[in-house]
């Protein structure tokens, strides 16, 4: 058995469906002007406004590489800006602005268009998808742990 074949690599899978259902975002997002990345930061602001740049991208698992950019787009699109934190001047905070914090509303249909356009391809939330998650969670758990170990 050949090892180094396409279809033998579950990564290979794992990537392909997280990119293709990606993809799907995209036509919900370009009328608003965001990425599907700049749509987590959001989240992530949504769930708790004004953070540090290295806690939205450990809650995202994104390094600082891939985080300080990010938020340097969606600053010059409006929709966050960088205030001094109170109780450490050496760090900054990403707050969300008035526009980022109305977007919310916008966004409030994205996760019910995402699951229509799922069940075009004939995929039920509940009988294909949520049944992924404990094993997704468990193999992010895993990895990021040891991950973060290696560092």
């Amino acid at each position: 058995m050949n090892k180094l074949k396409l279809n033998k690599q579950l990564c290979f899978r794992l990537y392909t469906a997280s990119r293709l259902i990606t993809q799907e975002y995209e036509p919900l997002f370009r009328p608003m002007g965001i990425t599907y990345t700049q749509y987590l930061v959001l989240l992530v602001l949504w769930e708790e406004d004004c953070q540090p740049v290295n806690t939205i991208g450990k809650k995202l698992m994104l390094g600082i590489n891939t985080t300080s950019p990010l938020i340097k787009r969606m600053e010059a699109l409006g929709l966050v800006e960088r205030k001094d934190n109170a109780e450490d001047k050496r760090q900054q905070l990403i707050c969300l602005t008035e526009k980022g914090k109305a977007f919310r509303k916008e966004a409030e249909a994205v996760p019910d268009c995402m699951l229509s356009r799922l069940k075009d391809y004939g995929l039920s939330l509940d009988e294909d998808l949520l049944p992924l998650v404990p094993l997704l969670d468990n193999i992010i758990d895993r990895m990021a742990t040891k991950s973060s170990k290696n560092k």
